[in-house]
């Protein structure tokens, strides 16, 4: 299925059917904690924020408006919710008195264990099914969609950089 220039060419169709498949793959990718976040009084902004909290403990809220991409305001009021509830911490720079550092609790720990098994379950289970080429290839076609800024945040975090 390769063209002459060594260019996969897909039709309409199979790009219309990947699009369809990548809505409910997040769907169902996301069900999981949608469920375990309801029961909170939480929605998919409160799970980016602590996700990223804690792959980069002490992440500044300026570094996590960026890797998020959402406005000051929207992330205060998440932010706001998640220390009131005890999940996150924030603590003033020692250097720059101006920045803050976020750090999540044992209970904020917590929480992100319950919602990250919930995912790793699921793409555990799917990875097994389509095997190592299959999982593989998934990565690059990701890799290959993000925009090149998010990309250098991705390739930035721990255990992404060059692999």
């Amino acid at each position: 299925m390769m063209s002459g220039e060594g260019r996969l060419f897909l039709t309409d169709e199979q790009l219309r059917k990947g699009i369809e498949a990548m809505f409910f793959a997040y769907r169902g990718f996301t069900a999981d904690p949608d469920r375990i976040l309801e029961e909170k009084g939480y929605g998919r902004a409160h799970h980016r924020a602590i996700h990223f909290i804690h792959r980069c403990p002490g992440t500044t809220v300026t570094n996590l408006l960026s890797i998020l991409g959402v406005t000051k305001q929207s992330l205060n009021r998440v932010l706001r919710a998640l220390i009131e509830d005890g999940l996150v911490e924030s603590r003033i720079g020692t250097t720059d008195r101006r920045q803050r550092h976020l750090y999540l609790t044992e209970a904020g720990r917590e929480l992100e264990r319950q919602l990250s098994d919930a995912q790793r379950n699921r793409m555990r289970a799917a990875y097994r099914a389509a095997g190592p080429e299959a999982v593989a290839g998934f990565r690059q076609v990701l890799e290959a969609m993000m925009d090149p800024q998010l990309r250098r945040h991705y390739n930035a975090m721990e255990g992404n950089r060059d692999e």
